[in-house]
């Protein structure tokens, strides 16, 4: 992202300069995919591609104008309409706007321009950089006094309540909370959580983008959620988190083959992060990526959100000695993530990208993963 291009648009579209300046990151997730809305554990970090916007309040108005750089789109609505937009680019920002009221911070009107570099439906959340990056500036812009955590939430429920997608608080935390350098482990049902430092010598993370683009809004991600919450409910139990690999066994001959399966998935899911959390403390990489492979069966078989150019992409990362592999993200396309051995790397990404063409006839691209920062200002 180049802020001189994001402060060109603003001065051209509002004949003003721009005000201030704020960054939010996508993610990535090391391990732990769908666990967030099941109460359990996840594993991501910041990066450093994310969305950032130009924000410049306009006083004693409520009227929001915004420019979206990478779309040419352009829109303006009242803060105070109780129906909002309806195209769902600016749904993120009146969802964010309308929630940071509703928790008593005096949002007024504002002129934004924003751009990002973070993949479009690559499973890289750059809708939670999105939701996070105007959470954290108006936040900050009109004095409301929001930590971290509340924010994160904010992201959440706009994605909730305006958007259509019942997603679980990990994009939107890691966005807010993310520290180069480290991953989190993160608790989603208590909202605890520690860094683990990720520096892991001889071995690099990287994404290969299937160019396959899904959209999360009336998919089948909410149908994965439902059939949690029908085997919790059978548990007696508020989340998979809380269900028990007996009970699960038990209350089989109740459930549907797809319900079990699901659930299946999720208590495997639960014992993979902790499984890589103890490999971590002793750098045993590889064992991380035998469970990175693990999660991608799982993903792939049980909770059947992957598709065929994925399993081909994490096919091709086995044949040439790629630590580990998985889809990454809420599914039906987007992004792998790969732990790759250093001498093994240039190898791995001379060779996907010529086999999936020549079996799909499309261009994957291949993307560094660097841990980065945070929500936060920028200087201007």
């Amino acid at each position: 992202m180049d802020r001189n291009v994001i402060f060109q648009h603003f001065f051209q579209r509002f004949g003003a300069p721009a005000g201030s300046l704020f960054m939010a990151p996508g993610r990535v997730n090391l391990i732990g995919e769908h666990t967030d809305y099941n109460g359990g554990f996840v594993f991501p970090g910041a990066v450093c591609q994310g969305i950032m916007a130009a924000v410049r309040p306009s006083t004693g108005s409520r009227m929001v104008r915004a420019y979206a750089i990478d779309l040419d789109s352009y829109c303006e609505f009242c803060l105070d309409d109780p129906e909002g937009p309806s195209r769902v680019d600016f749904r993120y920002l009146y969802g964010v706007a309308r929630e940071l009221m509703g928790r008593g911070v005096r949002v007024e009107g504002f002129d934004t321009v924003y751009a990002g570099d973070v993949p479009l439906g690559a499973g890289m959340s750059s809708s939670a950089a999105l939701e996070c990056c105007f959470a954290y500036g108006l936040n900050r812009l009109f004095g409301g006094g929001l930590d971290r955590m509340e924010l994160a939430l904010v992201g959440q429920a706009t994605e909730h309540r305006y958007v259509g997608v019942n997603c679980g608080i990990m994009d939107q935390f890691v966005s807010m909370h993310g520290r180069e350098g480290s991953l989190v482990r993160l608790d989603c049902r208590s909202g605890e959580f520690e860094y683990f430092p990720w520096h892991p010598e001889g071995y690099r993370l990287v994404l290969v983008n299937s160019c396959v683009k899904h959209e999360l809004v009336g998919s089948p991600y909410n149908d994965r959620r439902r059939s949690c919450e029908r085997v919790a409910q059978l548990a007696g139990v508020e989340t998979l988190r809380d269900c028990t690999w007996e009970q699960l066994e038990a209350l089989r001959p109740q459930l549907s083959e797809e319900d079990y399966r699901r659930a299946r998935y999720v208590l495997g899911e639960a014992d993979r992060v902790l499984a890589v959390c103890d490999a971590l403390q002793h750098d045993d990489y590889e064992r991380v990526g035998e469970q990175m492979y693990l999660t991608h069966e799982g993903l792939s078989k049980d909770y059947e959100v992957s598709c065929e150019e994925i399993d081909f992409l994490v096919e091709v990362a086995r044949r040439c000695g790629v630590t580990g592999a998985r889809i990454m993200g809420g599914g039906f396309g987007g992004c792998t993530i790969n732990l790759v051995r250093d001498d093994r790397y240039e190898a791995f990404t001379a060779e996907v990208a010529p086999a999936y063409r020549a079996r799909f006839g499309v261009e994957c691209k291949v993307i560094p993963v660097v841990i980065g920062e945070g929500a936060r200002l920028i200087d201007n």
